[in-house]
């Protein structure tokens, strides 16, 4: 069986290199039949196009998708302190 570390890299150059993700911030954890995905991104969808492309990258394992999204909106008003 191929070692988890390798699993993982391929996981993450699989994000980096698809044209649907070209994702540089998700981090892979593997651990036994176990993907773990872990970052931030700024939209729903964009989190579970994350974990279509590792599942692919990574056939045979349990995808855990653990990718917060969080809300990135332009600067409010000058906050006087």
């Amino acid at each position: 069986m191929e070692a988890p570390q390798y699993i993982a890299a391929r996981v993450q150059s699989a994000l980096a290199e698809d044209e649907r993700t070209t994702e540089l911030g998700i981090r892979a954890d593997v651990r036994g039949d176990q993907l773990y995905l872990r970052g931030q991104v700024t939209a729903a969808e964009r989190r579970d196009l994350i974990a279509e492309v590792a599942g692919e990258a990574a056939p045979g394992l349990v995808v855990h998708n653990e990718i917060d999204v969080v809300d990135v909106r332009e600067p409010g008003k000058e906050e006087k302190l």
